[in-house]
């Protein structure tokens, strides 16, 4: 009786010591998450508002302006695109905020983020590659850049990553709870982005490849997703209706293996480091990564393959029009699962005799990140110029106090957004600049139309040449207009309203030439949309008239 009690008290005590080990190990893997968030979380809300303003930053919030009705009436017929992202800019101004708030909930999505890595990498890779795929992802431009863009991606970033924890979860469990959480969570995700649909392809494939043991689970909650995120189907249609995307006639290819090789490239450097040193060495790791998972964790090799191969293929199907430009934050959702390669491929080298090595390999990783995002948007670190934060705000102190009901604003400038923020009356007409049709509609529905209002920014990095001062330059007739200089911003208005949509569009052909002849690189594309719409209107076609006015 001794002997058996000595061996109950021996496991006992084993099965204690163990628990104990274990929950030791889950608190390391804890505090590093939290320190590894740490740090971007540090920088983030450091350099908030480094980066200049930006014209897609100011679109949402002053769509955010609307009522709720009219928000979703604007997005779901008019413009297409995000709508979550859209309605959280709409509580953002409704509880008094502008872009620091904006930027603030960029931060915080893309901060959140980072656990998730850990908690994906933990569940598909082990702890140890978990947090050098954290740490990648928390040093990678993609992340720190969109964490403060005040935009859809950091919000795609974490609604993905949502997704996947739910799909694995429910593919473990089953059970109705489990694919109800996971459909709430790509509804999340297509309701973000349209690339959210290439989200539920990936997912799709990988459940009807690796787990068919739940294809009918998984087939019933499909269905509800379809049903359920109808509104949001009809969102992307009328998107890739204003751009011009699809896979049929019309538009043109990506062009076919070798330019889609170039973008997802850019991708991976974007990722990662650019620098070909370190984008060569990121995706050497990432396929080492990659065949050691597919031999060791197959369903996660798989899991990885799906999500890349759907958008893959999606881009060498699509037609794409001349404004739909994939770029690398469309794939954001692919980051984490790129980070989690690379360190699957660190960890192999870590059983070989280059284990010395691994430390260093990863430090460079992580320099060449940084280096890349601030090599890539310089600002994010340094700051714009001084003498350009002050013209901004006078140019836009400017604007709010010499404006009239009625104005209508041309694009979305950020000094607009300024204006608003210190006169919540400010003028809410804002004219689309890369869409003639949806430029139209609003003109028409806004007429009589108010005065005309044109911002010119002579320190635009696509202009000829970038300058901080611009001399006061009115277009022709001078009659017709004023003018004034704020450093680098010409802000150009009417001296009476323009009342007409043909007027408007004509007056606005007259500035649009004036930055054509100063080499400003917006102005051609400005005058292409004012020369479509115009075209529409008149019936004979904007470009004699504005081809007149050029001579």
């Amino acid at each position: 009786m001794s002997e058996t009690a000595d061996a109950h008290r021996r496991n006992g005590t084993g099965t204690a010591l163990a628990g104990a080990v274990r929950a030791l190990a889950r608190r390391r893997f804890e505090l590093a998450v939290a320190a590894l968030t740490a740090a971007p979380a540090a920088f983030l809300g450091h350099q908030l508002l480094a980066w200049p303003p930006h014209e897609d930053e100011a679109l949402a919030l002053f769509v955010g302006r609307h009522s709720l009705t009219g928000l979703f009436d604007t997005v779901l017929n008019e413009r297409g695109g995000a709508p979550l992202h859209f309605l959280l800019a709409w509580a953002v101004v409704h509880t008094g905020g502008g872009l620091g708030a904006l930027r603030a909930v960029s931060a915080a999505l893309a901060v959140a983020s980072l656990p998730l890595v850990a908690l994906l990498g933990a569940r598909l890779v082990g702890r140890r590659p978990a947090l050098v795929a954290t740490a990648l992802t928390g040093a990678s431009w993609t992340l720190l850049f969109h964490g403060v863009y005040g935009r859809m991606y950091s919000l795609f970033l974490l609604t993905s990553l949502l997704s996947l924890l739910a799909l694995l979860a429910a593919l473990d469990r089953g059970g109705l709870r489990a694919w109800m959480l996971w459909v709430l969570a790509i509804l999340a995700v297509v309701a973000t982005h349209p690339y959210g649909a290439l989200v539920l392809g990936g997912q799709a494939v990988f459940v009807l490849w690796r787990r068919r043991d739940r294809l009918r689970e998984a087939a019933l909650a499909g269905g509800a997703v379809a049903l359920l995120g109808t509104p949001f189907w009809l969102t992307d249609i009328v998107l890739a209706g204003r751009f011009d995307v699809g896979v049929g006639g019309g538009g043109e290819q990506l062009g076919g293996p070798v330019p889609v090789l170039s973008y997802l490239l850019d991708v991976a450097g974007d990722f990662g480091a650019g620098y070909r040193a370190a984008l060569w060495g990121g995706l050497a790791l990432a396929a080492l990564g990659l065949v050691t998972l597919w031999r060791t964790r197959r369903e996660t090799a798989a899991l990885a393959l799906s999500l890349a191969g759907v958008p893959t293929v999606a881009l060498l199907l699509a037609k794409l029009g001349s404004a739909a430009s994939p770029e690398s934050r469309h794939l954001i959702f692919l980051l984490p699962l790129y980070a989690l390669a690379v360190a699957a491929g660190l960890e192999r080298l870590w059983a070989t005799r280059v284990r010395a090595l691994v430390p260093l390999a990863l430090t460079a990783l992580l320099v060449a990140q940084v280096a890349w995002a601030w090599h890539r948007t310089p600002p994010l670190f340094e700051w714009e110029p001084d003498q350009r934060q002050a013209a901004r705000a006078e140019a836009s102190a400017y604007l709010a106090s010499t404006a009239r009901p009625g104005d209508v604003l041309f694009g979305y400038d950020p000094l607009f957004l300024g204006a608003w923020e210190r006169d919540g009356d400010f003028a809410g007409t804002v004219v689309p600049r890369a869409d003639s049709r949806l430029a139209l509609r609003t003109l028409r529905k806004a007429e009589p139309l108010g005065r005309g209002v044109w911002i010119l920014d002579a320190s635009r990095p696509n202009n000829v040449n970038p300058q901080l001062e611009i001399e006061p330059r009115t277009p022709s007739p001078a009659s017709e207009f004023e003018a004034r200089a704020f450093g680098p911003f010409l802000v150009i208005r009417t001296g009476g309203p323009t009342l007409t949509p043909e007027r408007y569009l004509e007056l606005a052909g007259r500035v649009m030439l004036l930055g054509r002849s100063l080499q400003f690189g917006d102005a051609d594309i400005n005058l292409l949309t004012i020369d479509r719409a115009a075209r529409t209107v008149r019936g004979y076609g904007a470009s004699r008239s504005l081809s007149t006015v050029s001579r």
